[in-house]
């Protein structure tokens, strides 16, 4: 049985684990213990882990900025997917995010990503081709 809650700082360390060995996820600075730590603290009750009898499983984040919702780091490891774990976890999100009173989410896919965006799109998502995101980054952050 696969558990659903809320992910805590006491998971970071298994977080990690599973986000440097999964394809397609991308870790950088932004994504240090400190960092997480704020994240969490400023987005209480957001972020989920999926735990097995063996340990986590999988995970999202999910954060807003008042306005609209932001999912990041979606995975399940290989040996649990086409369980609907993801789908759970997803839904999480959307549900905590909707009871904020925020009904819309956006997330990002590397553009390489092609298993993430086949998962997106069938999930009912939508591609936005009518924006491009831009970032910007004050020198000495490169990798945040």
């Amino acid at each position: 049985m696969i558990n659903i809650r809320v992910m805590t700082m006491d998971d970071y360390d298994a977080v990690i684990a599973l986000m440097s060995n999964t394809p397609g996820i991308s870790l950088r600075d932004a994504d240090s213990r400190e960092a997480t730590g704020r994240y969490l603290q400023r987005n209480p009750g957001l972020s989920f882990v999926a735990e097995s009898e063996t340990g986590l499983c999988g995970c999202v984040m999910s954060g807003h900025d008042g306005r609209r919702g932001y999912l990041q780091h979606l995975l399940v490891l290989p040996e649990f997917r086409r369980q609907g774990i993801a789908n759970r976890l997803v839904e999480r999100c959307l549900s905590s995010l909707e009871a904020l009173g925020i009904g819309k989410c956006h997330l990002d896919v590397f553009k390489t990503n092609e298993a993430a965006a086949r998962y997106w799109q069938h999930q009912g998502w939508t591609l936005r081709t009518d924006i491009d995101r831009y970032s910007f980054t004050r020198p000495g952050n490169e990798n945040a």
